[in-house]
């Protein structure tokens, strides 16, 4: 044992090996870390997505990253459309080829909805009518929407798709019943004026609260599914009614009982006064869909054939999987929210008419059928004038008509009426008898 000054080969043989060994080793254990890692991957995809109902992409159930994300990084998404604001296709790939017929019937449609609401909007400023509420500027996407459904498709409407009911074949004259709450009302007078219902046109009645048509429309679909039925649910509501829980809770239930029902959301820029940048930070009412794992989309509104295109498309899916779409069509609502709101107050006129005038879907379509010789500037004209004589003729017919009978409120509320209402009712009647100048115009008497 004593120190040489000579090295040893063998050591230094050793020494040398010893950082390789070292180095391969590692590369083992890192190796087999890797694969124990990818072992659990699967193992946490595999229960993850039975527990946690998520379905992971290959190899990317774990993030070595700690980032928080809007779903905003890549901007918003993105419009589909088929017509550029001139009425000019640049969409040739989806374009629907729709025969002439339609196109005249479409724009026909609009054009009406628009007169009708001009005359109605007036009777409302002459006191003729209590209340109305007018689709200028959206007339394009719920025509659209209605000419992609099928007529056996139940509908729940919010309250500015009275160009549906047209579309189905829902006259003036029953328009005018029931905001005026004639005798030929078939609500019989109970409802808030542009409440309508039809059940022959498969039109659900409108409701005042806003939103509580969304899980109804998702328990109709749902029903239809079970039903193997071939037809949908639709349902309209505007961006600002996305905001209630009614919302969530519809779309909820519809995405996991596989409900079918399209969601159509007229995303018009407001909510009364509240204006969409007030309303919601995320990338609009689509991604909410997405959200719940819905498939949807976001069109251009004032496009009819791209609102057409995505309907058909829309309900083709429902049908064939099972399941519900949602469709946010992006328009601008182009009157005041109704005849007790005055919009000047918290926008500009010089927006107002922009957006009417240059961006009107009427304007676009019109544009795009005269290209096409189904269409003249005097076809406008004369569907004009007939409209405003029909509404007008209506209003004269509807002013002339008795009312519902103020007993008859308390019918169709109990099969028998419990004693209490009776007393009540009583009660109504005996007022009204003794003030009967206070009401002139219970003409015949309170129970008349």
């Amino acid at each position: 044992y004593f120190f040489s000054p000579v090295p040893c080969p063998m050591r230094m043989l050793r020494a040398a090996a010893r950082p390789l060994i070292r180095s391969t080793l590692r590369r083992r254990t890192v190796h087999t870390a890797t694969q124990q890692a990818g072992v659990h991957d699967r193992v946490i995809a595999d229960v993850g997505s039975k527990a946690w109902n998520l379905h992971f992409r290959e190899g990317a159930v774990f993030t070595d990253d700690l980032q928080l994300r809007t779903g905003l990084e890549q901007g918003a998404a993105p419009l589909f459309r088929i017509l550029d604001i001139e009425g000019q296709v640049v969409n040739s790939k989806h374009d629907p080829q729709l025969s002439p017929e339609t196109c005249r019937a479409m724009l026909g449609n609009m054009v009406r909805s628009n007169m009708m609401d001009i005359v109605m909007y007036d009777a409302q400023r002459q006191g003729r009518i209590s209340f109305h509420m007018t689709q200028f500027g959206e007339e394009g996407a719920i025509t659209a929407c209605a000419a992609g459904l099928d007529p056996s498709d139940m509908v729940f409407a919010q309250y500015r798709e009275a160009g549906l009911l047209l579309w189905r074949g829902y006259k003036y004259q029953q328009m005018l019943d029931q905001c005026m709450g004639t005798c030929d009302d078939h609500g019989k007078g109970r409802q808030m004026p542009v409440h309508f219902g039809s059940p022959q046109l498969n039109f659900m009645t409108v409701s005042s609260p806003l939103s509580t048509q969304i899980p109804q429309a998702a328990g109709a679909g749902y029903a239809l599914r079970l039903e193997e039925a071939d037809r949908i649910a639709c349902c309209f509501f505007g961006e600002g009614a996305a905001s209630e829980g009614d919302f969530h809770a519809g779309l909820n239930f519809a995405a996991t009982l596989g409900s079918q029902v399209l969601f159509f959301c007229r995303n018009n820029g407001f909510a009364i006064s509240t204006p969409a940048s007030e309303q919601y930070v995320g990338d609009g009412i689509y991604a909410r869909g997405l959200g719940y794992g819905i498939h949807s989309v976001r069109v251009d509104g004032n496009d009819p054939l791209a609102c057409y295109a995505a309907t058909v498309t829309a309900r083709n899916h429902i049908l064939q999987h099972r399941q519900p779409v949602l469709i946010e069509a992006m328009t601008y609502r182009g009157g005041h929210h109704s005849t007790s709101d005055d919009s000047t107050r918290y926008r500009s006129k010089g927006e107002m008419e922009f957006w009417l005038q240059s961006l009107s879907p009427i304007r676009r379509f019109q544009k795009y059928c005269e290209e096409r010789g189904l269409w003249s500037a005097e076809d406008t004209v004369k569907i004009r004038e007939a409209t405003r004589a029909e509404v007008m003729a209506a209003l004269d017919a509807t002013e002339q008509k008795p009312k519902w009978p103020v007993a008859t409120m308390f019918d169709d509320v109990y099969a028998t009426v419990p004693a209490k209402l009776h007393q009540q009712k009583a009660g109504l009647l005996q007022h009204l008898e003794h003030n009967r100048a206070s009401y002139p115009s219970l003409e015949g008497g309170p129970g008349h």
